[in-house]
Formats: C-alpha cells, structure tokens, sequence
C-alpha cells in the first residue's frame, strides 16, 4: 500500500523560506521505509535555487520536470513547486537517470532499463517518466524502446515545459539537479495497482474522414492520400495556420495505427523548408488521419468526464493522483488560464491529494493487460495515473 502525500510552496525567491514551507508540511514521523518525490516545477525555482535547496533539504529521492502551470490539492498557480510524496512500508521505488540524449538516445533509454532489471528479481508494476523537451526527440520511439526492453510495464510521464517561446528552459530535475538533455524514470515495485485514464475529445469533434500517410520518414508527414502537404492543409482550411506554430501546435490530429490499438492524438508542431510537417512523434506510412476540432467547452468537459471517472475509482481504495495536461488544452481556453486547472482541483473537492502539471507531451498506455501494457507517447490529451 502506498500513502501520498502533497508538499507545495511558492517561495520562489527565498530558498530558505521555500526550504522551511516544505518540511513544515512534511512530518517525518508520516514515513513509511521507502519513499520518493515526484516534483514538478516553474523554471524560475531553479534559476533562484530554491528547488536545489529543497530537494537536498527532503530525505528521498526527487524526481520531475519544469512546467508553466501548476496545481495541487490546495493550490493553482504559476510560480509553483509542488511536490508529490509516495511512502510505503511495503511497496519500493527505484529512480534512474539515462545517459546523455544523443545520437544513442534510444539504445541508452534501453540499457538504463537492463541495468535496473539486472539489479533485482522482480518486475516495476509501473515506470514514472520525465524528459525534457528536445525538437529531434522522437519520444515514440522512446516508448517503443521502452516497452520492448521491459516487455510491457506500463510507463507514465511527460515532457518538461517552461514559459519561453521556445521552451528553452525546460528541464527535468533529479535530486535538485536540472537537466536539458537527459531523461530520469521512478520504478514502482509492490503490490501496487495503478489505472491509467486519458481525456481526449468528444467523438463529434472529431471529422469523419480519414486520410491515408502516404509517405512519411520518422516525424516527418510528406504525403497524405497520394498528395502534397500543401494541398492536404488546404483541403482542411489550414493554409494560413500551417506557417503559425503555435496555431498548429493545436489542432488535434487522431492518429489510428491500424494495429488494433486505440487512435491517439498528435500535433504537428512545425514544417521544413519542403513544406513537410513535423509531428512531436512518429507518424507511420499506412496509419490514418482524421482531424478534430479543439475549444474551450469541450477541453473542459472532457476533463471534467474524466477526473468524475478517476475520483470513482479513487473511491475503491487509491491513495492519490498524478495528473498532466497537455500545453494545448491550455491553448484552447481563450485566456482563462486556470479553468482546467480550478476545475480539476474543484471536482476532486480537497478530498483527493494530486498534483497537476501542464505538458509538452503525455506518456500514458491506451491499454494495460495483464500481460503488457501499449505505452503511447500523446499530445491534445488529460491523463491521470490513480495508485
């Protein structure tokens, strides 16, 4: 059994107040043999150390990523750091940090893997994931590393944000350390029994007609139906969009592997020279496309669907939430920076501890077996991990 419990300061310029804010909130005595931080961040506690000082301050491991918007059981805000405690006397975690994220990217992810496995017997009921957020990343292939070397434990995260036009900024932090080019994991052993819950879009936002990727290379959409990218944009009304990054960034696009597995979303995130479109992941010659469209109500519905689901089965015996929210939804709530963030905290009525961060990419399965999970890397979408 696992016990949580939610740190949170916004001392942002005083490192020995922010320090003093969280172990006033933490009684030692509350502790079970083994436990672990999960932190998420605005960059400014970094550049003012405060996060260096706390973490070193904490008698665990802390492990997490930088994000523009925040929220906890107690709180919603910007210049936030939040910090999600999980002790238990019966389950244990393991944290490990990957190598520099080159070239080798992938194969590192999978002996980083090897390395914890070799270390014991028994298999992570689920692995918490945090990377910063890197243009030539294809984080799809990162979970397809993942789950082949684990042979399907479930892997659940996201990709580090910050407030900056380019992201810049956006790290992971492990230990009070911040990092820009490497990835850090938590493994869960025990008898511990997470769910995993995704919020996309109604089904009636979503446009009818599929489109085939005729070609592609990695990330890269060349054709769609036989035909320009140009003229695909076109034939949707997103001529003049496709040239604005952050308008494309997001327009939901539903991407069906053809696999039986269940579609998920992807945004196209900018265009090359050749007028090609860069998805945040893979995207596979002979998969499908269908288009939906994004607003406000619908962001906040689904939302709203899906945390009134994860509070039922919080109900039968979980302990907390790890919620994350991908940047867009944010795009879409016309100025009303907080509402998915006050709605969440609102349904979850101060009864459920949780912390909730906004996302540069989610990592979540569509589908969890008792023999292995299909770990997804999204974007557009709500996911929840209950434990």
């Amino acid at each position: 059994m696992i016990k949580t419990l939610v740190l949170y300061t916004n001392e942002i310029d005083d490192a020995e107040l922010a320090v003093k804010s969280i172990l006033e909130q933490l009684n030692q005595e509350t502790l079970c043999k083994n436990s672990v931080g999960i932190i998420s961040f605005h960059y400014d506690f970094v550049s003012s150390g405060a996060m260096k000082a706390i973490c070193e301050a904490l008698p665990f491991d802390v492990v997490g990523a930088s994000a523009p918007l925040h929220g906890n059981t107690t709180e919603v805000d910007t210049y936030l750091l939040s910090i999600m405690v999980l002790t238990s006397d019966d389950a244990s975690f393991v944290m490990r940090t990957a190598g520099i994220l080159g070239e080798d990217a992938y194969s590192e992810v999978g002996e980083t893997y090897k390395k914890v496995l070799a270390e014991r017997e028994d298999t992570p009921v689920v692995a918490f994931s945090y990377v910063p957020f890197i243009f030539d990343f294809y984080f799809d292939r990162y979970m397809e590393v993942f789950t082949e070397v684990s042979e399907g434990v479930p892997c659940f995260g996201t990709v580090a944000l910050d407030d900056t036009n380019a992201f810049e900024n956006a790290c992971i932090c492990v230990n009070g350390g911040h990092y820009k080019d490497r990835m850090a994991m938590i493994f869960v052993y025990g008898d511990v029994k997470p769910k995993f819950l995704l919020g996309f879009l109604s089904p009636e936002k979503i446009l009818p007609q599929p489109a085939l990727i005729t070609k592609s290379q990695d990330n890269i959409l060349q054709e769609v139906n036989g035909h320009s990218m140009e003229k695909y944009f076109e034939d949707l009304g997103l001529s003049e969009s496709r040239d604005n990054q952050y308008e494309m960034a997001s327009v939901p696009f539903m991407l069906d592997y053809g696999d039986g597995t269940p579609p998920v979303s992807k945004a196209f995130v900018g265009q090359t020279p050749e007028g090609y479109a860069v998805s945040a992941g893979l995207i596979p010659e002979g998969a499908t496309l269908k288009v939906a469209v994004f607003d406000k109500d619908d962001v906040l519905l689904t939302t709203g669907k899906t945390v009134e689901e994860a509070l039922e089965v919080y109900k039968k015996g979980a302990s907390g939430m790890l919620i994350y929210s991908c940047l867009a939804r944010y795009m879409s709530l016309e100025g009303d920076s907080m509402a998915e963030l006050d709605l969440v905290r609102d349904k979850l009525s101060g009864s459920v501890p949780f912390i909730m961060a906004y996302s540069g990419g989610e990592i979540c399965p569509t589908r969890v077996s008792e023999s292995k999970a299909i770990n997804r890397f999204h974007n557009n979408t709500f996911i929840v991990c209950i434990f």
